[in-house]
C-alpha cells in the first residue's frame, strides 16, 4: 500500500519553490545559500496587566536578507503565528520587492494573538508594548526595517506603532516613514488601504493585454464578463472583487469566507456582502445568493479566475485534483502549496504566483515610505502648474474651433477631465499600474524566452533572485 502524499508546509514550500528556480540558474552553492535562508529571526516575550492580571505575549520579526535596507514586511496578529510561517512570509517579501524594483530586504512580523479577543484600549496597550520591544532592537526603523499592516491588522495599529516610535525618538525627524500603511492624518498616502486588491486588477489586466497568455489558460477575450470565485473577503479580496466587478465587467460568482460560501451566476453584489459581514460577521443568510456551509468545496466550482485572498495553503493536495479554474492569482501569500503546485501545473491552470499579484502592498507602502522621507505630499508642486497647462491648450483649442467655423466645440466633460492636474491618488495608482506591467512584462521574458521555464512562478522567482544575487555580488560577495 503506498503511503499518502505528505503536504508540506507553508516554509517547506517556499524553499521547494525557490529550488525550483535556482537548479535553473548558475549560482555558486554559497551564494545560493546566503540567498535562501534568514538573516535573523527575533522572538519577544513580553507581559501585558490586562483585566486585573498579567498576559503573556509572543511576537516575532523576521530579516531575511539585508541585500537592501531598509527592509520591508507586515506584521500579522493571528494565534497561528509562528516562527516557520514569519520567516516564509519574510522570504517572500525579499523575492517580491526585488520583482517589482522597490529597494527593500524582506522582513515580516507576527504577534500571536486574536484581535478579536481585546477590546480596542487593550489592543492598544499591546501593540504598543510590542512596538517598544522592535523599536529598541531597531526592528521598526525608518532606515532599518519598516513594518506595515498584515492579516489582523490595519491603519489603526500601524498609528499606534508610529506613535510609539516617535516617544522613544523624539528627534528623528524622519519617524513617519519608520511603518508605512498609516492613516492619512498620520504620515500615510492616498490608496494604500487599497492597494494589495487594485494590483491585482492591474495584474489581470496586464495578463489579459496578451492573448497568447490568456491562451495558455484555456481562455479567451478580455477581463469582462469572465466569472471570478473569491476566497476571502477581507481587505485584499474585497478591493480585488469591488474593482473587478465595477470597472472591468467580471461577474463574482461566488465569495468564500469563515462560516461559508455565497454562489450567484448572475454575480454576488459585492458591496451588499461586504456590509452584511460587517452586520452580521459571515456570509450566512445573505438574501442575494445561495448559501453553502461548506466554503472550501465552492473552490472547486466552475469558474474561470480563482481569486484566493485570505489564508496560505487553501489548495493542497487534497483539493488540487478538483480545482476547476483554468486561471489562479495568488491575492494570498503562498494559498498554493507547492504539491498543489505541481498538480495544477500538470493540468494546464496558469497561476499568477503571488510575489507578483499581491504586491500592491508593498510598492504603495514604497511611495509612501518615499513621501515620508521628502515631507511632502506627491502633486502639491506640480498640479496646479499642469491644470494651467491643460487649461492654456484647451483654450487654444477653442479659439482656434472656433475661428474655423466649427459648431459645439470640445465636450464639457472632456475639459474637465483633461484640465484636472493629478492628485496623490492618481499619482500613486500611475504608479502602481506601471509597476505591475513592468514587473510581469519582467516574468513574461523568462516565461516565453526560455525552454526550461514552462509558468509565471518559477519566471517571477528567477528574475527576483537574479536581482538578489547581483546585489549581494556588488557588494563582494
Amino acid at each position: 500500500m503506498n503511503a499518502p502524499l505528505r503536504e508540506p508546509s507553508f516554509r517547506e514550500s517556499v524553499d521547494l519553490m525557490f529550488n525550483r528556480a535556482v537548479r535553473l540558474m548558475d549560482l555558486s552553492p554559497g551564494l545560493e545559500e546566503k540567498i535562501r535562508v534568514c538573516n535573523s529571526t527575533y522572538t519577544v516575550r513580553f507581559g501585558v496587566r490586562l483585566r486585573g492580571a498579567i498576559h503573556t505575549f509572543t511576537g516575532y520579526r523576521s530579516v531575511h536578507s539585508e541585500h537592501m535596507e531598509p527592509v520591508k514586511g507586515g506584521i500579522r496578529y493571528a494565534m497561528g503565528v509562528n516562527q516557520d510561517e514569519v520567516e516564509a512570509l519574510a522570504a517572500l517579501m525579499t523575492y517580491k520587492c526585488a520583482l517589482v524594483e522597490a529597494p527593500f530586504g524582506g522582513s515580516k512580523g507576527g504577534l500571536r494573538i486574536d484581535p478579536r479577543e481585546w477590546d480596542e484600549h487593550e489592543l492598544e496597550q499591546i501593540t504598543r508594548r510590542f512596538a517598544f520591544e522592535l523599536v529598541k532592537r531597531d526592528l521598526i526603523n525608518p532606515s532599518q526595517n519598516v513594518p506595515a499592516p498584515d492579516m489582523g491588522t490595519g491603519e489603526r495599529e500601524m498609528a499606534w506603532m508610529v506613535d510609539q516610535y516617535k516617544r522613544m525618538n523624539t528627534t528623528d525627524i524622519n519617524a513617519a516613514a519608520c511603518v508605512t500603511g498609516k492613516p492619512l492624518n498620520a504620515g500615510g498616502i492616498h490608496g494604500r488601504v487599497e492597494a494589495t486588491g487594485r494590483g491585482v486588477q492591474y495584474a489581470l489586466q496586464e495578463f489579459f493585454r496578451h492573448p497568447e497568455d490568456v491562451k495558455r489558460a484555456r481562455l479567451a477575450g478580455g477581463l469582462e464578463g469572465k466569472r471570478v470565485i473569491v476566497q476571502g473577503l477581507g481587505n485584499v479580496g474585497y478591493h480585488a472583487a469591488k474593482f473587478l466587478s465595477e470597472e472591468d465587467g467580471v461577474k463574482i460568482v461566488a465569495v468564500i469566507e469563515r462560516d461559508g460560501a455565497i454562489l450567484n451566476p448572475n454575480g454576488v453584489p459585492v458591496e451588499f456582502l461586504k456590509t452584511h459581514i460587517a452586520a452580521t460577521g459571515g456570509v450566512k443568510g445573505f438574501p442575494r445568493g445561495t448559501y453553502v456551509d461548506d466554503g472550501a468545496a465552492a473552490l472547486e466550482e466552475e469558474c474561470d479566475i480563482l481569486i484566493p485572498a485570505a489564508m496560505e495553503s487553501v489548495i493542497n493536495l487534497t483539493n488540487a485534483e478538483r480545482i476547476k479554474a483554468p486561471l489562479i492569482i495568488e491575492a494570498a501569500n503562498g494559498p498554493v502549496t507547492a504539491g498543489a503546485d505541481e498538480v495544477l501545473r500538470a493540468k494546464g491552470v496558469v497561476i499568477i504566483p503571488d510575489l507578483y499579484a499581491n504586491a500592491g502592498g508593498v510598492t504603495v507602502s514604497y511611495f509612501e515610505w518615499v513621501k515620508n522621507l521628502s515631507h511632502i505630499r506627491f502633486g502639491r508642486m506640480q498640479r496646479r502648474q499642469e491644470e494651467a497647462q491643460h487649461a492654456l491648450l484647451v483654450s487654444e483649442m477653442e479659439r482656434i474651433l472656433h475661428s474655423a467655423g466649427v459648431k459645439g466645440g470640445i465636450s464639457e466633460r472632456f475639459k474637465s477631465e483633461y484640465v484636472r492636474g493629478a492628485g496623490e491618488l492618481e499619482l500613486v495608482r500611475s504608479g502602481l499600474d506601471d509597476t505591475m506591467r513592468t514587473a510581469y512584462q519582467s516574468m513574461r521574458e523568462v516565461w516565453h524566452g526560455r525552454k526550461d521555464v514552462d509558468d509565471l512562478r518559477v519566471a517571477a522567482y528567477l528574475v527576483s533572485i537574479a536581482r538578489v544575487a547581483a546585489s549581494y555580488r556588488s557588494k563582494g560577495l
